[in-house]
């Protein structure tokens, strides 16, 4: 059996991989010889897909910020093409990526409408909407979608879609945490400090737009309180030295986690951490699953915020998946304007000093991975999909 798996980005990578391992458990119990063929990135790859071009970087948010990805994203989806016309797969997962999955799903179920299409992590069109009432064409070229949100599920479902709620494959990567003492030394850290995550970008846009304001207002914490420590996890390699840079030039202590070891530390720094700043995305989720109360933003360039207000009137209630999915400002969120550091730094003192919000916090925490289903997520999501083409 062969499978092409679609996917780009940083959180596209990270799904991809532990779908990947979940698809090669299950094809091995069947007695299933599965070739995997991919657009993603190198966590793909080490799970064993053979990777047709690298999408791990090829992202963006916003119009001028997208610019310099169309002539990479449209190579890409030549190059699919192209090996399709000479060795079509048996079944095509389409994995998040919204614009350039939707285009390369529409293509496939046009010149080759036998082979059946799976969308996991769709577009989370419940939550937001262009112009009236503006959605995608999902429905139209997918045989499947498996969601990992009930909202999600039940918005395809009453569109008439084949949908099952699989739960959110962040539930199966974070199993077993270790306990904070244990990750305090695992990460050089004496119990006298308090911990303060940054997460500012798993695309280069966001280096720009939101790195320097999670590290003005990081800053400001530190002044007030020098006991906490900064780390920074890398979302790309190429990130690396500049992260460690702007470390150095806002004058910080703490040190900058390089993407090499994300991975590995990720449940380490999760358990130590007192707070995160983060942008928004799946980084959320994945800070609720493990009750780590943080503060979200998200800032793109003028010009787009013009044209997403006015032109698209895109409307979204919150942008955090964590506000989404709970319908509620749980934890503090700030867009565009609004995202300041000072804004960020008065609500972290709030967090920090105050127990009662951060018990509030932890409290709608649990409510959330309530509603996100059971453990075993890649584990029915991959059975699913070997499902669909063996029948």
């Amino acid at each position: 059996m062969k499978l092409l798996i679609s996917t780009g980005e940083v959180s596209g990578d990270l799904q991809g991989s532990l779908l990947i391992k979940a698809l090669k458990d299950n094809a091995e119990k069947r007695k299933i010889k599965l070739e995997i063929i991919a657009l993603g990135g190198e966590r793909m790859r080490e799970a064993g897909a053979e990777l047709i071009c690298n999408t791990s970087s090829i992202g963006a948010i916003g119009f001028l910020e997208a610019l310099p990805y169309v002539l990479p994203t449209l190579n890409a989806q030549s190059k699919i093409e192209n090996y399709l016309i000479c060795s079509p797969p048996d079944a095509v997962v389409l994995i998040d990526y919204m614009g350039p999955n939707i285009r390369l799903g529409l293509k496939i179920k046009k010149k080759f409408p036998n082979i059946p299409i799976i969308y996991y992590i769709a577009p989370q069109e419940w939550a937001w909407r262009l112009g009236d009432a503006g959605t995608t064409d999902l429905i139209s070229f997918t045989d499947k979608i498996l969601a990992i949100f009930e909202k999600e599920a039940k918005f395809y479902s009453n569109k008439g879609g084949n949908v099952r709620f699989v739960g959110h494959p962040m539930l199966d990567f974070y199993c077993n945490i270790p306990n904070k003492e244990e990750s305090f030394k695992k990460l050089g850290l004496t119990s006298d400090k308090k911990l303060l995550l940054i997460i500012p970008a798993s695309r280069k846009q966001e280096l720009k737009y939101i790195l320097p304001i999670l590290l003005k207002a990081a800053k400001l914490l530190q002044k007030n309180d020098p006991s906490i420590v900064i780390y920074i996890p890398s979302g790309l390699k190429e990130f690396d030295s500049i992260l460690n840079k702007a470390l150095q030039e806002y004058d910080l202590v703490g040190k900058v986690i390089a993407s090499s070891e994300v991975d590995t530390l990720k449940p380490f720094l999760f358990s130590a951490a007192h707070l995160a700043l983060s942008k928004s995305g799946t980084i959320n989720m994945e800070l609720a699953i493990n009750l780590v109360p943080q503060i979200v933003g998200y800032k793109v360039s003028r010009v787009t915020a013009f044209f997403a207000r006015y032109l698209l009137r895109f409307n979204v209630k919150y942008i955090s998946p964590v506000n989404l999915l709970l319908n509620q400002k749980l934890i503090p969120e700030f867009v565009q304007e609004e995202f300041q550091s000072e804004q960020i730094y008065n609500s972290a003192l709030k967090i920090l000093e105050d127990s009662s919000t951060k018990q509030y916090i932890i409290y709608g925490y649990k409510k959330l991975k309530e509603k996100l289903g059971k453990p075993g997520v890649t584990d029915r999501a991959s059975k699913d999909i070997l499902d669909l083409v063996v029948q």
